[in-house]
């Protein structure tokens, strides 16, 4: 059953969503909670043309890397910088507070007058000044989780003047999300806040707050992909982990292996190519929200037998299927084959590049590796974990090596350190999903660790 609930509820969260938590429910409809608020009951008024300013202490220098390729919005430049993510983000900010309409009913009761009285003076915002009060590292926008300050200082002040101060553009647009959130339209026209004066100063509780998207056995649009990425930064998340491949299909186009996806999707046209794939990186870097990649393997590959048959074994057996994998298709990546590391070599050639300058991770899987599978392995013959887990180490090896190569941090499924005693790197992010003890066990071991156990999907 915990393999069912695995493979079948999508998406999932890694971790504990409640990153900004407060202590006590509190009444507004920021969301997640502050660290800490304050308000009063006064209300103020906020006009279309408000004058939004974004300064900086220091210089502000170019943070996205050059080879962005903008494909959404409005948001393109050869060279990317804070600035183009604030004024993006003040964009859209702008957008939200007039275009939402937002009239919280919901929190009132019937037939109650909650709402400012329209034929009284009104007193109007100024200005919104946004402080970054240090530059951003160079590795901003794709930095390790807990290297980067998101904190952030919002005061709406009863004369009308706001300021927002945060150390990073990151804190900046996560309190933008928060100012939205603290507005609503009036029945009779207009947008106001009912609370003034607010005071706020936020931190993230955890410093990875992700969601997990399979987008290999449920095909979503890219359109679909940044809607969840919208969602994710409004409710200030910074990572999208997109499970990339597995034994259903293989919808991510790989033009030194370009038979994969042409092959391996469900049909043509539900697969990403590169520049969708920047695409949608690039979107979540404008938000504050990482997306990192998974191929998982050595299990869950069946898919690449339909293009690369030698490359698996035990492909599709039936009607034994359930000896050979935890759902069908069965297949895994050989363990003992030159042909599979010439593979491995190409695709990480290819697709490790283009994804690093957008995130600091990427996900090698790992999970419910089938012992029996190697029985029908001609290069290995055996289901035994004392055969099996040498031939595993080398193979990660070889993986993380190419990963480190590009700069990127490997994550893995929990089972590669608790299940079949790999020996991971310090560096390597192992991901919990079938227990709490998991968790304990793996920060023991003295590894990083993502929560998300598949009891609370």
């Amino acid at each position: 059953m915990q393999r069912l609930f695995k493979k079948i509820l999508q998406p999932v969260f890694i971790l504990l969503a409640g990153s900004f938590f407060a202590s006590a429910a509190i009444g507004i409809s920021v969301w997640p909670l502050p660290s800490y608020y304050s308000s009063g009951n006064n209300v103020l008024w906020i006009a279309a043309n408000v004058q939004i300013t974004y300064k900086t202490i220091h210089n502000i220098t170019n943070n996205l890397t050059s080879s962005f390729q903008t494909t959404i919005e409005s948001e393109s430049s050869s060279t990317s910088s804070s600035k183009l993510v604030i004024d993006a983000a003040i964009a859209r900010t702008r957008d939200r507070l007039f275009n939402d309409e937002f009239i919280p009913w919901k929190f009132h009761p019937r037939n109650s007058n909650f709402e400012p009285p329209s034929n009284a003076s009104k007193l109007y915002i100024s200005e919104v000044a946004l402080l970054q009060n240090a530059s951003d590292p160079t590795n901003a926008f794709k930095a390790l989780d807990g290297q980067l300050d998101e904190s952030y200082n919002l005061a709406i002040f009863q004369d009308g003047q706001v300021t927002i101060t945060s150390s990073s553009s990151i804190g900046l647009l996560h309190a933008l999300e928060t100012l939205t959130q603290l507005f609503y339209q009036s029945s009779g026209g207009g947008v106001y806040i009912p609370s003034a004066p607010v005071f706020i100063t936020d931190a993230p509780k955890f410093s990875h707050r992700g969601l997990n998207l399979d987008v290999s056995r449920a095909y979503y649009a890219p359109s679909d992909i940044m809607r969840t990425i919208d969602a994710l930064a409004w409710n200030k998340f910074n990572h999208l982990h997109l499970h990339a491949s597995d034994a259903q299909s293989w919808p991510l186009e790989i033009p030194a292996l370009p038979d994969l996806a042409k092959d391996g999707a469900y049909m043509k046209g539900l697969s990403y190519s590169p520049q969708i794939l920047a695409g949608i990186q690039e979107y979540g870097a404008y938000r504050g929200v990482q997306i990192s990649i998974e191929i998982d393997m050595p299990g869950h590959t069946a898919s690449i037998a339909l293009a690369y048959p030698n490359l698996i074994a035990a492909f599709n057996v039936q009607p034994d299927w359930e000896t050979y994998s935890a759902e069908p298709p069965t297949g895994q990546l050989k363990l003992n084959s030159s042909a599979v590391y010439d593979f491995l070599d190409t695709l990480w050639s290819d697709l490790l590049p283009r994804v690093s300058p957008y995130t600091a991770y990427f996900h090698t899987g790992g999970d419910e590796v089938n012992s029996n599978v190697y029985q029908l392995d001609e290069g290995v013959k055996s289901n035994k974990s004392s055969v099996i887990q040498p031939l595993l180490q080398k193979f990660i090896d070889f993986n993380h090596a190419h990963v480190r190569a590009a700069g990127l941090t490997p994550i893995v499924w929990q089972e590669q350190l608790l299940q079949w005693n790999l020996t991971l790197g310090s560096d390597v992010v192992v991901q919990t999903w079938l227990s709490d003890d998991a968790l304990a066990q793996t920060v023991a071991a003295g590894h990083k660790a993502l929560f998300g156990n598949y009891n609370y999907w």
